[in-house]
């Protein structure tokens, strides 16, 4: 075992690393996004019994599990979205393994989410966090915290009848992400852009911008709370789905204490 690999063994053993859960649990009743009814629908999870340890399996107990690649907390891939269709390796049984365990830094936006339920992370947003903490490095993960996965039920979506209204990012804040070269951007809401994203110029830029460029996408994100700023570790590899434009994952940090 290598001397990196060991500090990582003992650190996690010897309490010294301690691992936080952002994600939420899987059931039926967890929300999913909601499209105009004119396009197709995102479908929720289920899961149906097919034997406990009787008559249709005597030693066993399993399920049959129904739901969408972006149903829960689950992983983006470059190719879910149009500008990304073309990315070499965008789909998630292409992307290299690598990819999925590596930096992360957390953007405070929570204050102001509390109050504005449209609180939009703009580029001086991003500057004034990179004045305390320092530029964000190449190659990281950005998530931004809003304590919205706290909400639960129809709070969650926030659906109104001109659509939801759910913080998310600005243009010219995922253009300043893009030149800082992120790996990609998380958030706790059922998408990675702004529940009214779609006034933007482009629309829905997080998606537009971010998978154009091959970066990455989590959403429905929880404990953000508990995280650092920067100094974690983030562990997010999804399903190796054929051709898979996303897929429900179980997002780990790790973090010293």
């Amino acid at each position: 075992m290598s001397d990196s690999i060991a500090n990582v063994t003992d650190a996690l053993a010897s309490g010294a690393a301690r691992i936080i859960d952002l994600t939420h649990t899987l059931d039926p009743d967890f929300p999913v996004i909601i499209l105009p009814p004119e396009f197709g629908q995102c479908a929720r999870f289920r899961m149906e019994e097919v034997s406990a340890y009787d008559h249709r399996g005597p030693a066993w107990k399993w399920h049959n599990l129904t739901l969408n690649e972006h149903t829960g907390t689950h992983f983006d891939a470059p190719i879910h979205w149009i500008s990304g269709k073309d990315v070499p390796n965008g789909a998630v049984d292409e992307i290299d393994p690598a990819a999925f365990i590596g930096p992360v830094v957390v953007i405070d936006c929570s204050a102001g989410a509390a109050t504005d339920d449209d609180f939009e992370l703009t580029p001086e947003t991003i500057e004034a966090w990179e004045t305390e903490h320092g530029m964000i490095p190449a190659d990281t993960w950005v998530l931004m915290r809003t304590d919205w996965s706290k909400r639960s039920g129809t709070d969650y979506l926030n659906m109104a009848p001109d659509g939801p209204h759910s913080p998310g990012p600005t243009p010219a804040a995922v253009e300043l992400l893009l030149k800082r070269n992120i790996r990609g951007f998380g958030t706790e809401t059922v998408g990675t852009d702004a529940g009214q994203g779609m006034h933007y110029v482009p629309p829905y830029p997080a998606h537009y911008l971010l998978h154009g460029a091959g970066k990455f996408g989590l959403q429905c994100l929880r404990n953000l709370d508990q995280m650092p700023p920067t100094g974690a570790l983030l562990i997010a590899p999804p399903l190796k789905i054929k051709g898979g434009t996303g897929s429900p994952l179980r997002v780990l940090a790790m973090v010293t204490r």
